[in-house]
Parts: structure tokens; C-alpha cells; sequence
């Protein structure tokens, strides 16, 4: 076929500007929302979205545009899109984008900038987007023309999927948004690439090394939820009989009252799963990355056992814990063959031990009867609902309490900050998740610490009427940093106390939000319940004493076995 007849002919070429571009690949790639910010470098994406059937979401601030958007990926699983305009819009985005890259969330973050023959003239709002992105992304472009946009954008998402998924981020000049492009087809919509082949010998070797040993323990994190795997990890542990304990990210892998479940190890886990830790003989990490908050002191993590770990990302083979066995694999496709062999076993000495360590070394949750005190007022909410309400935090003592206490029954329902630890992150993110499954009731608790952050996107919660409940655990305080002075740093109590403390009820109604503040009601029970079945968001105040703290703790820098606090009275 010659070279001319495979040039479209002018009817048949398709014609738009690289802001239109942008916005159908965007719909080609099956997205649906977008949350995010105008401003004028982004200013023609937003009018070539006017046309589009993707809905936009007004968020209040950058930051939480990107945590609505993780909300949405970190329930679907699927990458999700946020906008901002140049300088302050970009500047702003940055914390969402480096709390993905932490903890492994699929994000494109596509941001306006000036025209390209501003750039390097410090024209108004002009930031280096690009180098900004760069130590926070799996890999981020700026745009030179149009035409590049038609590779650029379905590799943002082939990228941000593929391996260990995580966010990417495009910057677009306005001159690259405006120009008009001609072309003759659409590229392929993104999507995640094929994994490497396993390796059949090393599933063999780690099926014959948990077939020999005698105390092994499985170790599941946030890779098996991402794989959507926890059916088939359910049924692996069960095949061989095998304990399981969670990291922060793996919650609700194997539901909490599953009898193989140890729930979560490490600085806040119960002393009995770090006590199982101790003993076991060969330890397994599939999909786990050996945080410094699951393994403490690393030295001393797991002193008895050979290390099996498998990983889609290579880059943590051997990072921090040193393995007998590793693959770099795909954690859904390992758990399939790893299956497709496994013998069924028993192992009652193994399992008697286990409930020995847990009756020795309970997880003591106090005050489980009293609505004021955490862990009451976790378990209490968690009574009123179903398990297909989703649950996010913010970050603070709060999350550990809900971690430690919240019976969490399915992959996905749980959302927090990992490795980042962002304040500011739970009220956007449910925002996201609402939008994402809006079926399903969102509970965000949160401190009054945490949710000052990024109150302002009550605004937009309201706009969008979703059914959102914020659960404030108000201390009046910086309760962690409190909890941490008062433990390690002689109860020199500096900067953690809110002397001028915000009417939350008062505030989530000037933001056209219900608002309920429990510590003024005569029927706490039955205002909170309402307020739970109420369709519609609203903010709920919930008051505890400042001096509540989370134990058992790890100190900083100690082994786990040197837990604090939280012993069986």
C-alpha cells in the first residue's frame, strides 16, 4: 500500500485542540469524575470539559481534590484524575501526589501551566511543575505540542497501573491546551500491562518451605487488595492452615472475626500478634513492603524465621528485611499457582500455641461500653451500620483506635494514610469514595486535630449531597504528639493543646452540612444513630478526654517485643 493512501483524507481526519484532546482521552479511558481547581493556565481544559459527560467536582483546595481522587482509586482500584492550574494550583497538589507515591494509589495529576515561551521568565503563577513532581512520581512529562498528547496520556495511565501502580502527572503549557491538531485515529485507551512470567521453581520451593515448616505466619499488605487477591489469599491460608496478620494497608484482607486472622502487627498491633511474630519459623510478605511501623526495630523483627517475600516491585526485595525466597511477581497470578498446589494441612500444635499467646496477651480495648471513650465509640458506630458502609480516617490517634478496634469484614472498605501519614486526608478521601460508590454509607473519623486541615471541602461535600458522616474525636488536642511528649519527652506538653476550639456543629452548618455535637445532647445513643441513618453528610462531635491514649505502643526506634502499655489487667 503506498505512503499517500495511508494519509486520512481532510473528511476523515479528526480535528480538535490539544485541551479537547485531552478531555477525550479522558473519557476513552472510562473516566467518570474529575475533582479539581480552574485557574488560568488550565483554563481550556475546563471549557473543553463543559461538553464532556465527565462530571467535574469543585473542590476547595488542591490537596483535596487529590484525596478525592485517591478516594475514588483506592476503592475501585482504578486510576483516577485530578486537575490544577499552574504555581499555587500545582504547589498545592503536591502532598495528595506524594501520599499516593507512598502508598502505591494509581493518580494522574494533570496540571495547566504558562505558555511554553514563559517558561524560565518566573511569568505570573509560573512553578517548575515538573521538577516538583519528580521525586513523587512513578514518571511525569511536560507537554511540548499536541500531538504528543496522544501518546502521553494513555501511557499516564499504562504507567500509573502497571507494576506497583502509583501516581504520574502531566503538565500541559496553555499554548499546547489551545493549539488545534488534525489526526486519523484514537490511540489505545491505557491499561495495565502484562506481569513477568512466574517462576514455577520458586512457587514450588515456597509451597514445599510452608509444607516443612512447623510455626509459619502469613504477613498480607495493600498489594493483595490493589491485585484484588483476598478471595484467593483467603483460601491459601486456609489450605494450609496458616496464621495471618495484616499491616495498616492489609486491612479487612481476611475479615476481623476470620479465625486465621491475628489483625494488625507492628507499633499499635495487639501484643499477641507481635508475640506470634516472635515464634514463628518461617514468615511469609506477599504484597508487603517491611514498613518500619509493621517490623519496629528491624534487626530484632521476626529473630526465628526464614523471610519469604514476593512483590510486584523488585526495588523492595531485599530492601529492608533480607529474604530466603523472593519473587517479584504479581501477587493475584502467585496466589492462583501457589493454590493450584498448596496441600491441605493442619497444624493444631501451631494453632493451640497461637490461642495460648492471645488469652496470655490480649488486645485490651477499654471502655468498649461507654460512647465517649474511643474504642466505645468505634465499636458502638460500627454496631449501627453494616458491613457495606466504607470507613476512612485522617491520621492521629484516631486512626490507630479505628485500625486497632473497627471490625473490618471485606478488601476496600478500609482507607487511610500509610506511609505519609497525612493530616488532612480522611474527609476528602471519603469524598471520593462516596463518589465512587455512592450505594455504600462513608464514615470518616477523624480528630479535631486532622480535620482542620481540609475542613473547607465540607463545602463540597454539601454541594455534592453525598452520604458522608464525619465522626470528630474531639480532645481538644494533637492527641498523638500529645500522647508521644507525655510518654517520651517528660510530659513537657508543647504546641498540642487548642486553646480556641471551633463549634464543629456550628461550622458544618455554615457550610450547608448537618451538624451534631453529641457532648450537648441529652440522648447521645439514639442523636448518634439518627445522624448514621440520615441520608446526606453530616458532621458529628464527639468529645473524649484528652488523656486517652493508644496502647499497646512500640516506642520509636524500639523492637516490637518491647511493647508498652495495653497488658490484660
Amino acid at each position: 500500500m503506498s505512503e499517500s493512501a495511508n494519509t486520512p483524507r481532510p473528511e476523515q481526519a479528526i480535528r480538535l485542540s490539544g485541551a479537547q484532546l485531552i478531555i477525550k482521552l479522558l473519557e476513552r479511558q472510562g473516566i467518570t469524575h474529575i475533582a479539581g481547581i480552574p485557574g488560568g493556565a488550565n483554563l481550556p481544559m475546563y471549557d473543553a470539559l463543559t461538553d464532556s459527560p465527565i462530571k467535574h467536582v469543585l473542590a476547595r483546595h488542591e490537596q483535596g481534590a487529590g484525596f478525592m481522587a485517591q478516594g475514588m482509586a483506592r476503592v475501585t482500584g482504578q486510576a483516577q484524575v485530578c486537575f490544577a492550574s499552574s504555581g499555587p494550583g500545582a504547589t498545592n497538589l503536591v502532598t495528595a501526589v506524594a501520599d499516593a507515591k507512598m502508598d502505591s494509589i494509581p493518580l494522574v495529576a494533570i496540571t495547566g501551566q504558562v505558555s511554553q515561551q514563559m517558561i524560565g521568565t518566573d511569568a505570573f503563577q509560573e512553578t517548575d511543575t515538573f521538577g516538583l513532581m519528580l521525586p513523587i512520581t512513578k514518571h511525569n512529562w511536560i507537554v511540548r505540542s499536541a500531538a504528543e498528547l496522544l501518546e502521553v496520556i494513555p501511557e499516564a495511565f499504562r504507567l500509573a497501573l502497571s507494576g506497583r501502580p502509583g501516581p504520574v502527572s502531566v503538565d500541559v503549557p496553555k499554548d499546547v491546551q489551545n493549539e488545534i491538531i488534525e489526526f486519523a485515529e484514537w490511540p489505545a485507551p491505557g491499561r495495565r500491562e502484562e506481569t513477568p512470567a512466574l517462576d514455577t521453581e520458586t512457587v514450588h520451593q515456597i509451597v514445599e518451605r510452608l509444607k516443612n515448616a512447623h510455626r509459619p505466619v502469613l504477613m498480607v499488605g495493600g498489594g493483595i487488595i490493589q491485585a484484588g487477591a483476598s478471595e484467593a489469599l483467603r483460601r491459601f491460608a486456609e489450605t494450609l492452615d496458616i496464621p495471618t496478620v495484616h499491616t495498616f494497608m492489609g486491612l479487612g484482607i481476611l475479615p476481623t472475626d476470620h479465625p486465621l486472622s491475628l489483625g494488625m502487627l507492628g507499633m499499635h498491633g495487639a501484643r499477641y500478634t507481635n508475640h506470634v511474630l516472635e515464634e514463628c519459623d518461617v514468615l511469609v510478605g506477599l504484597g508487603v513492603r517491611f514498613d518500619d511501623r509493621a517490623t519496629g526495630k528491624v534487626e530484632a523483627f521476626c529473630p526465628q524465621a526464614e523471610i519469604i517475600h514476593v512483590d510486584i516491585d523488585h526495588s523492595e526485595i531485599g530492601k529492608i528485611k533480607n529474604p530466603l525466597l523472593a519473587m517479584r511477581a504479581d501477587i493475584g497470578e502467585t496466589l492462583t499457582a501457589l493454590n493450584s498446589i498448596a496441600p491441605r494441612m493442619t497444624r493444631p500444635l501451631w494453632r493451640q500455641r497461637v490461642d495460648q499467646l492471645k488469652e496470655a496477651h490480649p488486645l485490651v480495648l477499654e471502655g468498649l461500653d461507654e460512647l465517649f471513650r474511643p474504642y466505645g465509640a468505634i465499636t458502638q458506630v460500627a454496631a449501627m451500620l453494616d458491613d457495606e458502609a466504607n470507613v476512612t480516617t485522617d491520621v492521629g490517634q484516631h486512626q490507630m483506635w479505628v485500625a486497632q478496634a473497627y471490625p473490618f469484614r471485606r478488601p476496600n472498605q478500609w482507607v487511610s494514610s500509610g506511609g505519609l501519614g497525612t493530616m488532612g486526608f480522611g474527609l476528602p478521601a471519603a469524598i471520593g469514595m462516596a463518589l465512587a460508590q455512592p450505594e455504600r454509607k462513608t464514615i470518616c473519623f477523624s480528630g479535631d486535630g486532622s480535620i482542620m486541615m481540609n475542613i473547607q471541602e465540607l463545602a463540597t461535600a454539601a454541594e455534592e449531597n453525598l452520604d458522608i458522616k464525619v465522626i470528630i474525636l474531639n480532645n481538644g488536642h494533637l492527641g498523638l504528639v500529645r500522647q508521644q511528649q507525655t510518654l517520651f519527652y517528660g510530659e513537657n506538653l508543647s504546641a498540642v493543646k487548642f486553646h480556641q476550639g471551633p463549634d464543629f456543629a456550628m461550622v458544618a452548618r455554615a457550610m450547608g452540612v448537618e451538624g451534631v455535637d453529641l457532648g450537648q445532647s441529652a440522648s447521645p445513643h439514639d442523636d448518634l444513630r439518627e445522624a448514621l441513618n440520615r441520608k446526606g453528610p453530616c458532621v458529628i462531635n464527639l468529645p473524649i478526654c484528652e488523656q486517652e491514649m493508644v496502647f499497646p505502643m512500640v516506642p520509636p526506634g524500639g523492637a516490637n517485643q518491647d511493647m508498652i502499655g495495653g497488658e490484660a489487667k
